[in-house]
């Protein structure tokens, strides 16, 4: 403030100081008489004579005008409202900017929105597949049981066949180690029984009576 004070005194008294050289001025050129204020200035009288009343009235009068507009300038200027102002530009461009940022994160989020709704989507069909899975494993569990049980009595009767099967090619079991025999052999190849007792009808003592 005491700066702005300053040059307003000292753009004022310039002023004045104009003023008064065009009062000068304006008299030289009604009364037809010289200019009395340049005569105080240290110029030689040749060269006073040469400036006319009408040049010195225009010279006086535009640095006058020039003069009050400089002062008007800085009488008028208030240093709140500029600092106000100024404030309000840095935050015109500061919230330019953060409208800037925030449509560039708000494209970040619609794409991570996106990303989402596409992975839900995918999830969701998943957890269909899962479910669809599950049923159809609950439904192949009832026939593989039978797979099973149609492979143990596959294996049974397997067992079965073979037995019969050694049966048929061996009818004869040796009454000391119960080895499957054919029917001409007289002598157990396995141990060594004589087959032709085996043959022999036994009476029991009761019938023999």
């Amino acid at each position: 403030m005491a700066k702005k004070g300053l040059s307003v005194w000292i753009s004022s008294s310039m002023t004045f100081i104009a003023l008064v050289h065009l009062t000068d001025a304006i008299s030289a050129m009604i009364f037809a008489h010289p200019a009395q204020l340049l005569q105080l200035y240290p110029f030689p009288p040749e060269k006073l004579e040469t400036i006319t009343p009408a040049t010195y009235f225009w010279i006086s009068a535009v640095v006058s005008l020039i003069l009050w507009g400089i002062t008007c300038a800085i009488a008028f200027e208030n240093p709140v409202e500029t600092f106000l102002n100024k404030l309000l530009s840095d935050a015109k461009s500061q919230s330019k900017v953060e409208n800037q940022l925030l449509e560039s994160k708000s494209e970040v989020l619609d794409a991570i929105f996106e990303t989402i709704e596409s992975c839900h989507q995918t999830l969701a069909e998943v957890k269909d597949t899962v479910i669809n899975v599950r049923t159809e494993s609950k439904e192949i569990h009832p026939l593989r049981e039978s797979i099973e049980n149609a492979r143990v009595e596959l294996a049974i009767l397997k067992k079965e066949i073979r037995r019969i099967d050694g049966k048929m090619k061996f009818p004869n079991l040796c009454s000391s180690c119960g080895k499957p025999l054919m029917p001409e052999f007289n002598m157990c190849p396995y141990c060594g029984e004589n087959l032709k007792l085996q043959h022999t009808p036994v009476i029991r003592l009761k019938d023999y009576k």
